[in-house]
């Protein structure tokens, strides 16, 4: 499948508002952490317990979360999983060695007097292997940098390689400041997503690489020349990277719709960091390695 044969857009050209779009996005991103303190971690990463509850009749999680702002876990994650009579919380543990279901379930009873439930699941996290995932969770994105860049060094050049890791870490920072502005918590579901979207951004700059060194066999010698190839090289990958786009996209804004809350944040997430891996590949890596070529051939 075809689309938009033989385009000629100045991606190249324009790279310039590229740059001030990502820097508008990172600043933004930036703020939204400062003022929160960070990323805002769920009870994979912080400790903390996962309660699932079946009751006999539907539920809405307005009355649940009204009973425990009271009991002082207003700050929990709830919800439903599934069917509208099954409801997940995550909360944190406040103290060590407490049972946060021994607290929870009588308050629930409390709220909905004439909805009995049955507690179906119960996870426990401790603090300790909290942060033990944190760190698991950025060795393996910053593991999975490393082979992407030794792999780019040996398939192509070395500012190639650089670029498309520098393209990849702006993809993540923006994510993980997008999940700060819509208060999405960073969970191993999340680090999914973020390892996700790396193998998806460097993919397409991979293609858009690739058809650069086939057009570069015939490129002039100068600077205006290779721009103008990088400029060809992305209008011809232009067709591919919409067709593989609007699948994806396609599937991820169907699990939005019709995957329920528990997949939600999850598809959320997916989605920006399909849009905006899609644009780093032309609006950033291949930018920057049209700029790094201009200042080396100034240098000579």
């Amino acid at each position: 499948m075809q689309l938009l044969l033989n385009t000629n857009y100045d991606f190249i050209g324009k790279r310039k508002y590229g740059y001030i779009l990502s820097a508008t996005l990172l600043l933004i991103g930036i703020i939204s952490l400062i003022m929160h303190g960070g990323p805002r971690y769920n009870v994979d990463f912080t400790g903390g317990t996962l309660l699932q509850l079946k009751f006999e009749k539907d539920v809405r999680i307005e009355q649940i979360r009204s009973g425990l702002s009271a009991a002082g876990y207003g700050d929990s994650e709830i919800k439903h999983y599934g069917a509208l009579n099954e409801v997940v919380i995550r909360a944190n543990i406040k103290k060590e060695g407490q049972e946060l279901a021994q607290v929870i379930e009588p308050v629930i009873r409390n709220v909905l007097p004439d909805n009995p439930f049955i507690e179906t699941r119960v996870e426990k996290v401790g603090p300790k292997i909290g942060k033990e995932l944190i760190t698991d969770a950025i060795k393996a994105v910053l593991w999975a940098f490393a082979l992407m860049l030794i792999y780019i060094m040996w398939r192509f050049q070395f500012k190639f390689a650089v670029a498309a890791i520098i393209s990849l870490f702006h993809d993540t920072l923006i994510t993980i400041g997008f999940f700060s502005v819509i208060n999405i918590e960073i969970s191993s579901q999340i680090v999914a997503v973020v390892l996700t979207l790396i193998g998806y951004s460097i993919n397409d700059t991979i293609v858009v690489f690739d058809r650069v060194r086939e057009n570069l066999r015939v490129r002039a010698k100068d600077s205006a020349g290779f721009v103008s190839i990088v400029n060809r090289s992305v209008n011809e990958t232009l067709s591919r990277t919409i067709v593989t786009g609007l699948t994806t996209l396609g599937v991820v804004l169907v699990m939005i719709f019709f995957g329920g809350e528990v997949l939600r944040d999850f598809s959320i997430a997916l989605l920006f960091g399909i849009i905006i891996g899609t644009y780093s590949s032309v609006w950033i890596a291949a930018a920057l390695v049209v700029d790094w070529y201009i200042q080396a051939a100034k240098q000579k």
